[in-house]
């Protein structure tokens, strides 16, 4: 097993402005900024929940430069993503990203905002929502003064209620939301489904056996009444530092993580 399953990094693409990053152990190329957010394992975590099947439609909110979306179309067959992102130069590089791993035809990003969602996306016509919202709230931390960078990674006007609202607004009747987010926000996120949603699981990553979780991935189904529950969730790390075999086998062999 390999210790570090974060992106591969490849020669720079277009004179040092990004550079191509191998996910799935090749299954998914991905060209990224070289500054700014850089998917690693969040994203691949995330795609690997989502229960899709044949003929299902998913909308990837936050889409990015495609590194959950690719993902999930790398494991399950005969699905179509929609992407929706803010920044319009990731929007661009997903629908590059898509042609660049054969699936032009079934993952269409387009630019738009959660806080006002596109009038082109339908309500309640998808089967399955997935985000990986922006982790920090608005004012939690100093601007890393890299724009791009900080709208990934903290709240705008669009705070988390605002995510789940869209995700919910976006998915079918008893449709499922996946969301990763880090774990000392759970109770953000579980005000913002509390009403609206049913089924919810919190399914926590732990970092390393007897470690505090970071990140926490819960999914629920729109307008079902069933009680919560507390997976078990999964260990990344040995004690040596390389992921447990399980871990490396969604990382790597595309494996799905059952919730």
């Amino acid at each position: 097993m390999s210790p570090d399953l974060g992106p591969v990094h490849m020669p720079d693409l277009r004179a040092g402005r990004g550079s191509e990053d191998l996910l799935l152990a090749g299954r998914v190329s991905l060209a990224q900024p070289a500054s700014g957010y850089r998917a690693a394992i969040d994203p691949v975590m995330l795609a690997a929940a989502v229960t899709a099947s044949a003929g299902d439609s998913i909308l990837d909110l936050g889409c990015g430069a495609g590194a959950a979306a690719l993902c999930l179309l790398a494991r399950v067959p005969g699905i179509r993503v929609t992407g929706l992102d803010l920044q319009i130069d990731l929007v661009r590089l997903a629908g590059q990203n898509a042609a660049r791993n054969g699936v032009a035809n079934r993952f269409i990003p387009i630019a738009g905002d959660v806080a006002k969602l596109p009038p082109r996306l339908a309500p309640a016509s998808f089967d399955h929502v997935m985000c990986n919202p922006p982790y920090l709230k608005a004012g939690a931390a100093r601007p890393s003064g890299n724009l791009a960078r900080d709208t990934a990674n903290r709240e705008g006007a669009a705070g988390l209620a605002v995510w789940i609202g869209a995700a919910l607004t976006m998915v079918r009747s008893k449709g499922n939301i996946s969301v990763i987010h880090r774990a000392d926000r759970l109770d953000d996120l579980l005000a913002a489904l509390r009403g609206r949603a049913g089924d919810i699981a919190v399914f926590p990553l732990w970092p390393g056996q007897g470690k505090p979780a970071k990140r926490v991935i819960v999914q629920a189904r729109k307008g079902v009444a069933s009680p919560l529950r507390l997976a078990p969730g999964l260990v990344l790390h040995e004690p040596s530092g390389a992921y447990t075999s399980a871990a490396d086998a969604i990382l790597r062999d595309a494996a799905p993580l059952c919730i």
